[in-house]
């Protein structure tokens, strides 16, 4: 999209089981959104959830120690958020169900107009696995998200796998990269546009 006339902001959180530094294939996906978002304007940033000490619970802060009001308020200065998680027994990974536990808070939160904090906002999801799965797991973060009041565009998702069964990792096998890029970046213009969209004619409260 030429002219970058809406100066957009993006979260990608990594629900990697793997610690930071270690090597994440989700990661490695998710920049292919990211590079594409970039390109578009958009600026992009980053968290690795299993790097932060995200309390379980129900409320958006959970006391001392909760690493979630940081990555909460980096959601809410954002238009666009990506949930990236890898495929653990054909679900999404842990860390990502603590996440949308953690983002179910904003169904009942408000700014000062009555609408939902998470409208006006849209979302999408990467994956990654070594086994069958892959639309499951989209189906279940893009639900959630969906409920919470994201915007879910049309084909915002990318996944890579060569399931069904164990097999090698994206960083270890260069077979289906091709697809997942494409469709990453169809993604990524599905994001943008989308987002864009909203910021023009904005989700209004709804009726009471």
């Amino acid at each position: 999209m030429s002219g970058h006339a809406v100066a957009m902001r993006a979260l990608i959180i990594n629900c990697t089981l793997k610690p930071a530094p270690a090597p994440s294939n989700t990661e490695a996906l998710a920049r292919v959104v990211a590079e594409a978002m970039a390109k578009d304007g958009v600026e992009v940033d980053w968290v690795r959830a299993v790097d932060h000490d995200i309390k379980p619970g129900v409320e958006s802060d959970m006391g001392p120690g909760d690493a979630w009001p940081a990555i909460r308020e980096k959601i809410l200065a954002s238009e666009i958020l990506v949930i990236a998680s890898p495929t653990w027994v054909g679900r999404p990974s842990s860390v990502a169900q603590r996440v949308i536990e953690r983002l179910d808070a904003m169904i009942s939160e408000t700014d000062d107009t009555g609408r939902p904090v998470a409208y006006n906002r849209v979302a999408g999801v990467v994956n990654t696995g070594n086994e069958d799965g892959a639309h499951h797991v989209i189906g279940e973060i893009a639900g959630a998200l969906g409920d919470i009041g994201f915007t879910i565009p049309g084909q915002a998702w990318t996944y890579w796998h060569l399931g069904p069964g164990a097999g090698p990792d994206y960083l270890d096998d260069d077979r289906g990269h091709d697809w997942a890029a494409k469709t990453a970046r169809a993604m990524a213009a599905n994001l943008v546009t989308v987002a864009r969209a909203l910021t023009t004619t904005p989700m209004q409260a709804p009726p009471s």
